[in-house]
């Protein structure tokens, strides 16, 4: 029930228990039903909008400490440099030293299994030359110091099943093998066989093996303007078998060594494998071969290792082995293998 007071306001009095009950006619103003629900709800109302109010405000940041300066400072390294992100990175500089180990030097190679009645003028292979296929052949091999002879034209005769049956004692044994040629002209020459040589249907081998020769070179001669009073030989390449000295008598019954001027020089050549085609070796009864191609070969020999033909070959792309041309004869044949 409501009254006005004095003052013309509208004063409220709190209703008896019939006008709490569902059914008492609306006088159509919200009546509170009372101070104990009123304020509770005022008050979490007035505490929620405060949380919500501070929770929503962003966090002020000063002049120095700004989101953007804050975000170019860790973006630039500490010399001035960037670390990728703004500008391109530029790696600290680091003082780095060579370590002091290095691998250890090879040891020069030794050729066993010429007899002693072999002339100096039958041994094909030097160590000069040996020196120089070690470059080639795969490390494993490339540390092995001693190379053992397994045939020899003069030593074991002119037979390639011989050379097969001599061969064949390393099947299976991870070790290289070199091919060595004489022919008629003093041309030597051969290959590094990745494999025994031994009679096969198809070819065989991988690309390990490669053609080489060592062609010897006429020396040059001296420029008019040197002097010539003390003269040694000159070489641009490798020291041959040729001897580059020559003993005299001397006074008192003494030896003089003079060196010979001109000596001959030899160059080495390898055609490693090309990988135009995959035909390393193919071996049968009458002939050993290396390297094919478009019906020519790198290197091929007859079962009588008297005649032999080489060829430019597409595994190797090899230029001719001999001097003589396509077709030479052949003076003396070496097999030797490499970590047997």
């Amino acid at each position: 029930m409501s009254y006005r007071s004095s003052q013309g306001s509208l004063r409220f009095r709190p209703q008896s228990s019939e006008s709490d009950s569902p059914s008492a006619p609306s006088s159509g103003v919200v009546t509170p039903t009372g101070s104990s629900t009123y304020l509770p709800s005022t008050v979490s109302s007035f505490w929620g909008g405060l949380v919500r109010r501070f929770s929503a405000e962003e966090p002020s940041y000063s002049a120095s400490s700004s989101p953007s300066s804050s975000f170019k400072h860790s973006q630039t390294m500490p010399d001035g440099k960037f670390d990728g992100i703004e500008g391109v990175f530029s790696p600290p500089s680091i003082q780095r030293t060579a370590s002091p180990m290095a691998p250890p030097p090879l040891e020069p190679i030794q050729l066993n299994g010429y007899a002693r009645d072999t002339a100096p003028d039958a041994r094909l292979l030097t160590t000069t030359i040996a020196e120089e296929i070690r470059i080639m052949v795969p490390t494993r091999l490339a540390i092995a110091e001693e190379w053992s002879l397994v045939y020899s034209l003069d030593q074991d005769g002119a037979s390639l099943a011989t050379l097969y049956e001599k061969c064949a004692h390393f099947e299976g044994k991870r070790v290289g093998f070199v091919l060595v040629v004489k022919d008629l002209e003093g041309g030597v020459f051969g290959a590094y066989l990745s494999d025994y040589p031994h009679p096969a249907p198809k070819y065989f081998g991988n690309g390990e093996c490669f053609l080489w020769r060592a062609s010897v070179m006429a020396p040059l001669p001296p420029p008019p303007s040197a002097d010539t009073s003390h003269l040694t030989a000159r070489s641009t390449t490798i020291a041959s078998h040729p001897p580059t000295s020559v003993s005299v008598a001397g006074p008192g019954g003494s030896t003089i060594s003079l060196p010979i001027p001109g000596s001959p020089s030899v160059r080495f050549k390898a055609f490693p494998y090309s990988g135009v085609n995959d035909y390393y070796m193919l071996c049968d009864a009458h002939f050993l071969s290396v390297g094919a191609g478009d019906g020519k070969y790198g290197l091929w020999l007859d079962d009588g290792l008297e005649r032999g033909i080489s060829s430019t070959c597409l595994t190797f792309g090899n230029e001719r082995l001999s001097d003589e041309g396509e077709k030479f004869g052949i003076l003396g044949v070496e097999v030797w293998v490499i970590g047997g």
